[in-house]
């Protein structure tokens, strides 16, 4: 009986302890983010829901919040850090609030509008321990409008319906607003061996305007043969990325036209020869100071080069008229596949007009994509750390934009997908951890080939198909 009564005192006690943790939470102040405060300011639209975010959100999605008293405590501390870094890992609303000078990024809002949509924020392990976290309707109903009302000033085309202002992903414009005299003459120099060493190789060799603004190859080749160490992305609608490269080492598109340049494997030229061929060109010099008053030099022949490739918007795709309300440009196949796409998360990093670009997302959030693909690594595996320094952005590349993504195979920073069956294959795998069945496999790809659009009015097709 004594025994009992003693199992009962310590069930009582464990209760008890058990309770503290929530019942602390729920009646002590909790750590806010101050970084998430400064960014509120001078942007009513996130005020309002700043509260909700610091107090149901910020203490696993943002660096600075801090931790509640108890988390120093034994093992406590260890699952409590564990679950920090996963929600670092997946959304660092710290490092993504002003991206541009804008809000929130618009993958950070996209993934804020799926978490909601799939039910799957908070964790159930963190409501348990924190009872006042739990999404309201009124919450969910602010935080939806505020995505919505950011996308729309912030981001989207003023031309377009107040829906698809609102929307995930919205079409591409149908012209660009850049001067053309200039992007003329960025047209001519974007095809200008004479940027090289040896006068053999252009921008337009690694980005070639028929091969959906990529070479198609696994890697560029440059002066004298020279081998590229990763793959070249698309320069089609680069305008919408958030930095350019891999790594993000360019700031801007002008950033970018100057770095190939100088770059030992692929045109190793000086700029100072470059500008001395030019001007070596009577006719042409003449008719870059029409543009330039001030005449050659690096600083306007890569401004005129950002020019043309801000022109590489390549509109009108079939989605793009799906998504304007032409529900029959898109058959069963490709419409399951959006549905899939969705459902699957793809649209939180591949978001906005260019559907990607935005970010840079760890290469293997749910699977180690590295240990699966079975090689070597290289400098170039370690992706925004190149740049940042920083370990904790090893292996995150720039979100890649799947606009054209039916012709610019091959697919990923090491081309490690020759075709996109397998690509969509392996983002599903150690991106999102979810395992397609072919048949949706199938129906991703042929949503994915609604998406290659036009470029100055003529649609773009493949000359050559992916290498088996």
């Amino acid at each position: 009986m004594k025994c009992m009564k003693c199992f009962k005192v310590f069930v009582v006690l464990g209760i008890l302890a058990a309770l503290s943790i929530p019942v602390a939470n729920l009646l002590m102040p909790q750590p806010r983010s101050a970084k998430l405060d400064a960014a509120t300011k001078g942007d009513p639209l996130f005020a309002k829901v700043a509260d909700i975010l610091q107090n149901k959100c910020s203490h696993c999605h943002t660096e600075d919040a801090g931790l509640p008293f108890y988390a120093k405590a034994p093992l406590v501390s260890t699952l409590i850090q564990k679950d920090v870094d996963s929600g670092l890992k997946h959304l660092n609303m710290t490092t993504d609030l002003a991206p541009g000078g804008k809000t929130l990024s618009e993958p950070a809002l996209a993934k804020i509008e799926y978490s909601i949509a799939q039910n799957a924020m908070p964790p159930m392990q963190y409501v348990a321990m924190h009872w006042n976290t739990t999404l309201s309707g009124s919450d969910e109903t602010a935080i939806k409008k505020w995505i919505g009302l950011t996308r729309a000033e912030h981001y989207a085309d003023a031309a377009l319906p107040d829906d698809l202002k609102k929307a995930v992903i919205r079409p591409l414009p149908l012209k660009h607003s850049q001067n053309a005299v200039k992007a003329a003459l960025g047209k001519k120099l974007f095809n200008d061996k004479r940027l090289s060493k040896d006068n053999t190789i252009s921008c337009a060799s690694c980005h070639a305007m028929d091969k959906g603004g990529t070479d198609q190859e696994a890697v560029s080749t440059g002066v004298n043969k020279q081998k590229g160490p990763i793959n070249s992305p698309t320069v089609f609608n680069a305008m919408y990325n958030v930095k350019q490269f891999w790594d993000g080492r360019a700031k801007d598109l002008q950033d970018q036209a100057a770095g190939p340049v100088e770059n030992p494997i692929e045109m190793a030229e000086k700029w100072d020869n470059v500008i001395v061929k030019l001007k070596a060109d009577t006719a042409f010099n003449a008719e870059f100071k029409v543009a330039y008053p001030d005449g050659l030099s690096k600083k306007n022949v890569t401004h005129a080069i950002a020019v043309f490739e801000e022109t590489l918007i390549t509109p009108n795709c079939k989605f793009d008229k799906f998504l304007a309300g032409d529900t029959k440009s898109l058959n069963q196949a490709e419409q399951a596949g959006w549905r899939l796409f969705q459902l699957n998360a793809c649209a939180t990093c591949h978001c906005g007009a260019a559907m990607g670009g935005q970010s840079f997302e760890l290469m293997g959030r749910k699977k180690n994509y590295f240990t699966q693909s079975g090689r070597e690594l290289t400098k170039e595996d370690n992706g925004l750390s190149n740049f940042t320094k920083n370990e904790s952005d090893k292996h995150k590349f720039k979100v890649p934009t799947l606009r054209n993504i039916a012709i610019t195979f091959p697919y990923f920073h090491d081309a490690g997908a020759k075709d996109l069956e397998t690509a969509v294959k392996v983002m599903a795998d150690v991106q999102s951890g979810r395992s397609l069945s072919q048949p949706q496999i199938d129906n991703v790809v042929a949503f994915l080939k609604t998406l290659t659009g036009e470029l100055e009015g003529k649609t773009l097709v493949p000359t050559t198909k992916p290498a088996e």
